[in-house]
């Protein structure tokens, strides 16, 4: 019997723990060639944990929320479990949404790496789970947030009467899904409302950790209109303007709440580290928007301040309410 490397308990505890896979469900495993090494490890532990499972590689999109082949969509519809450890996130597509309508649960794993599959799966979920928790139900209670931290940002917005989402690392009942690893709670501000500055100091969807020039969106009427901050910046635009005026859409915006998720440079990963908020911009419809392109770009602040109307929720990234 081999000896199980750190990326196969990694593995394990995504199958057994979070995914609950339960003695006669059907799993399967979608990745592309990018991240062929994380896809076999779920899939090899996956059968050595004696479950009916099916591996399928398919080449890397080239944006997040990209749809991936009608294929592979029809192919999510036949099983109990599935993940995608993916280089482009699946997670706000059609095809992940169709699935998770049928009663699949679904664990997305955009831009993973070993080292982030490591750390991340070996975090302490029952604490996610209810500190994500606690936080949906204080988020929903609200009407408007606004958000200020100390590269610039300051942005307001209405979430009057949106549901939340606590993505607690435990997709248990039919239909669940969620990124793994996880740990963030997150919501769309309602469409036209958005209005201010957020200013990207921690990582970008698809351009890594930023290091030298923030990202400066100046943001009108729920719309990014003004996008600076020097070649990433460039890049950004570059993305947004071939999908059109939806692409900018202020799409999501959502707090970390794991405490051994490090900003690494990884998406999946930087917007679960606690201490930190996030703005997306595209694609809302996975949590209850109307926008539905195929795009889905967040950014991570640092250190920020949030008020939920007149009460203060977090101060300088210290969450003050869980």
């Amino acid at each position: 019997m081999k000896k199980l490397t750190k990326l196969d308990s990694a593995s394990i505890i995504a199958i057994r723990d979070c995914m609950g896979a339960k003695k006669d469900e059907k799993i399967l495993v979608i990745t592309d060639e990018m991240k062929r090494e994380i896809g076999l490890s779920l899939y090899e532990n996956a059968i050595g944990l004696g479950y009916f499972t099916l591996l399928v590689e398919m080449k890397s999109g080239k944006i997040n929320g990209e749809e991936p082949p009608a294929q592979i969509s029809e192919l999510m519809q036949k099983f109990d479990v599935v993940f995608c450890p993916t280089a482009k996130s699946l997670t706000h597509t059609d095809a992940r949404r169709a699935a998770s309508a049928k009663g699949v649960r679904i664990a997305t794993f955009p831009g993973i790496t070993k080292e982030v599959m490591i750390r991340g799966m070996n975090a302490d979920y029952k604490s996610i789970s209810k500190r994500s928790i606690k936080l949906k139900e204080i988020l929903e209670t609200g009407s408007t947030i606004k958000v200020t931290a100390p590269a610039g940002t300051d942005i307001s917005f209405s979430i009057k009467g949106r549901t939340a989402y606590a993505s607690k690392g435990l997709f248990h009942a039919k239909g669940e899904s969620g990124n793994l690893p996880t740990g963030e709670t997150f919501l769309a501000p309602i469409e036209g409302t958005s209005n201010g500055v957020f200013v990207t100091d921690g990582s970008f969807a698809g351009l890594g950790l930023i290091k030298n020039t923030n990202i400066r969106i100046e943001v009108e009427n729920g719309y990014a209109t003004k996008i600076t901050g020097g070649v990433l910046a460039k890049k950004l635009v570059k993305q947004l303007d071939a999908v059109g005026k939806d692409a900018r859409n202020i799409a999501e915006f959502g707090i970390g709440t794991n405490a051994s998720a490090k900003l690494s440079g990884v998406l999946l990963e930087d917007e679960k580290v606690m201490g930190t908020i996030h703005i997306a911009l595209g694609n809302n419809v996975s949590m209850g928007g109307s926008i539905n392109v195929p795009i889905h770009l967040d950014g991570v602040v640092k250190k920020p301040t949030v008020w939920m109307d007149d009460k203060l929720i977090m101060k300088d990234g210290k969450l003050l309410v869980v």
